[in-house]
């Protein structure tokens, strides 16, 4: 007897074939079964989505078989089959391609013997994990912050300051539900890799290593597929990952944490664009699991779901608020333990000053005193552009609309979109000029200049002064960050350079100075979320310093600005994230901009920017024509607001031309209506011979920039 069966596959890009596609197995196999299918002539890993109605006797013989099936592996739960139709759905995306992505990529590779094998080198799933002794004794705020927890249903928004002891807070979290479920299950997101092993190794510490496991793109297939084994079984209590693990299989998933919730990281930006950060709180929504958001400077739209209603009644999400570092006495001023945050102002200062010398001798005070200072320069490289004065020319990518950054260390111009290298020309390519300049500045170069400024001074055991530079040049080979982030614990560093991957939550001991070199570019951004970037940036940045207690709050932030009197930076000096998000909301409302409107972008790439930029209008012209026409979907398209197409900031990047259209609605299920019903029309327009130079098209619902 033949059983249909609905399976769920990754079907080929902007092919329209509708899913899931029907297959016949010879044996019943239950909803979240993992198989292999035959698909045209390749075998692939699908996805059992339940019974599919039985074809018509004539097409019947015609409908493949399941190639095989993991007899040992325990289906996906319903909960997790349902969280991945609604990713699909909401980030309109085909339901195969959002399901496979979430399974360990090694996985499409084994047979059921292989996997069998495999299933019986994972150990047996063991006792609850016990707590080590001597954790840290609670402050008040934290203290109440997980009564709170313990008591009200949430999503909760953890407001605490940098050094507030957020992790704690997270990790007493599990401590309580382990006792009160000890078969439970709590997953915790980090927005980089690199956040991983220190928090895997604090875990780990508190609740054995084998309670633990993380989930993140840096594993090897491996090691992927061993800790995603883990967690699907349950043997994992604690899940530690990036943004891809919140889509992780977690039968007994009953705790989701987002630290640094506001983080960009968290939102996909290929493939289905999800954000994880929004998939967490649906998926504890959907299970019933407690979600906690946790950060120093809340996502707009976070801090807006969390402000209480005009009417008096509490914001969708519980805001808990942590004010005061570990250390600084209840009843203490709001700003005790916090840096001093000093402005800079640079117009003042000579022309082509890098580091002011009010800075510098702070520095160097600090390097005499043994401590340790912290800049931040988020470009890298040791300049943007270089130049020639001559006759105009600039180090353009002739694959890309951008700038190859010149790179001193290997004598390199490289382009950081496409990777485009070449060595630096002795000569201006285009007049002979021997006397090629540099524009801007990059972490090369200020780790060089440092190295120039700082030449005499000592430590205090007499050792001249170390600098080290932490970037994704810095830190390419394998281990290489790990060994980096080691030496600055270690306190073998005393001045450490580096990009915005040194500002997130790296736990520095030492460190009582952090200094911004040159942050303004993001104040005149057109990227209406650039301030807030750079205001989160700037406090996570800030939030380096000082973190040990015995430093008596002697710790400061220095911001070097033309600019000194922005608001931005005002409400920096006072550490004021409640003030600065009042007055960016203001200005979003007004403009109508999220969190008070829902956007879309539609995305097209192209062999020109023309044919990209007409592909989007036939688009529009189709959608509009048709969906007016329609009484279902009329009212909806009535809510949407569409822009005419327009290039990316970058256009063009690796030879490829691209475009897209914005589309903003008050209303979010009217949006999301009509994207659905673009889907069509697209695929339709994609065939068309009228379009052939079209390479993709792509739709990214709730986008970080427009």
């Amino acid at each position: 007897m033949s059983h249909w069966l609905s399976i769920a596959v990754p079907t080929p890009a902007h092919s329209g074939l509708a899913e899931p596609l029907t297959y016949r197995s010879e044996a019943p196999l239950p909803a979240g079964s993992i198989v292999r299918v035959p698909l045209g002539a390749r075998e692939l890993l699908g996805v059992v989505w339940g019974a599919a109605t039985p074809p018509d006797a004539a097409l019947a013989p015609q409908v493949r078989a399941v190639a095989g099936s993991f007899d040992g592996l325990a289906p996906l739960s319903g909960d997790w089959l349902e969280l991945i139709a609604f990713t699909a759905r909401y980030y309109q995306r085909a339901l195969g391609e959002v399901a496979l992505a979430a399974l360990p990529p090694q996985l499409r590779t084994l047979d059921g013997a292989q996997l069998a094998r495999r299933l019986k080198r994972q150990p047996p799933e063991g006792t609850a994990p016990t707590v080590a002794p001597g954790h840290a004794a609670l402050s008040a705020g934290q203290a109440e912050a997980l009564a709170r927890i313990e008591t009200e249903p949430g999503p909760f928004l953890l407001f605490g300051a940098t050094g507030s002891g957020k992790t704690e807070v997270y990790m007493q979290a599990v401590q309580r539900l382990l006792a009160r479920t000890p078969e439970a299950q709590a997953l915790v997101l980090v927005p980089e890799i690199n956040l991983t092993p220190q928090l895997e190794a604090r875990f780990a510490a508190r609740f054995g290593a084998a309670a633990c496991v993380s989930l993140h793109s840096g594993l090897t297939p491996a090691q992927r597929l061993a800790a995603w084994l883990a967690a699907h079984s349950g043997r994992a209590r604690i899940v530690l990952g990036t943004r891809v693990a919140v889509l992780a299989s977690l039968p007994r998933l009953a705790l989701i944490v987002v630290d640094e919730e506001h983080d960009p990281s968290y939102k996909q930006q290929e493939g289905a664009r999800y954000s994880a950060r929004d998939l967490g709180v649906y998926r504890g929504k959907l299970l019933g699991a407690k979600v906690i958001l946790g950060s120093a400077t809340p996502a707009l739209e976070s801090w807006h779901a969390s402000t209480p209603t005009q009417e008096g009644g509490p914001g969708r999400y519980l805001r808990l608020a942590m004010p005061r570092r570990i250390g600084v006495a209840t009843g203490a001023e709001a700003l005790a333990g916090l840096p001093r945050v000093r402005r800079v102002d640079m117009t003042r200062q000579p022309r082509g000053t890098l580091i002011a010398p009010p800075l510098l001798a702070a520095i160097e005070a600090r390097v005499a005193r043994g401590e340790q200072a912290l800049l931040l320069l988020n470009r890298r490289g040791w300049a943007p552009v270089l130049h020639c004065a001559a006759c105009g020319w600039k180090s353009e990518c002739p694959h890309c609309s951008a700038y190859r950054v010149f790179h001193k260390i290997d004598r390199t111009l490289r382009c950081h979109h496409c990777g485009f290298a070449q060595r630096v020309p002795r000569a201006c390519p285009d007049c002979g000029n021997l006397d090629i300049g540099t524009i801007g500045r990059g972490t090369e170069q200020l780790e060089e200049r440092l190295a120039e400024l700082l030449a005499g001074v000592l430590r205090p055991d007499g050792a001249p002064v170390r600098i080290a530079r932490i970037d994704a040049d810095a830190t390419r080979g394998k281990g290489q960050l790990e060994a980096s982030l080691a030496q600055v614990h270690a306190g073998a560093v005393d001045v450490l350079v580096g990009t915005q991957m040194i500002a997130k939550g790296h736990d520095f001991r030492r460190v009582t100075l952090v200094a911004a070199i040159q942050p303004d570019a993001a104040l005149f951004s057109s990227d209406f979320r650039a301030a807030e970037r750079l205001f989160a940036l700037l406090m996570q940045a800030a939030g380096r310093a000082g973190r040990d207690a015995t430093s008596g709050g002697d710790s400061e932030m220095w911001v070097q600005t033309q600019h000194p009197q922005h608001p931005l930076y005002v409400a920096l000096k006072a550490h004021d994230y409640p003030g600065f998000a009042a007055q960016q909301l203001a200005e979003r409302a007004q403009a109508g901009l999220p969190p008070y409107s829902h956007l879309a972008l539609l995305r097209a790439e192209g062999r020109s920017q023309q044919l990209a930029q007409d592909f989007l209008s036939a688009l529009a012209r189709a959608a509009q024509d048709a969906f007016a026409r329609d009484p279902a979907l009329a009212p909806a398209l009535a809510q949407v607001r569409w822009y005419p197409p327009v290039p990316l900031a970058v256009q063009r990047v690796a030879g490829v031309e691209r475009a897209q259209m914005l589309l903003e609605s008050p209303s979010r299920g009217a949006l999301q209506r009509v994207l659905a019903a673009c889907q069509p029309l697209l695929h339709r327009l994609r065939a068309d011979p009228a379009h052939r130079g079209l390479l993709r098209w792509a739709i990214d619902v709730d986008p970080l920039a427009v």
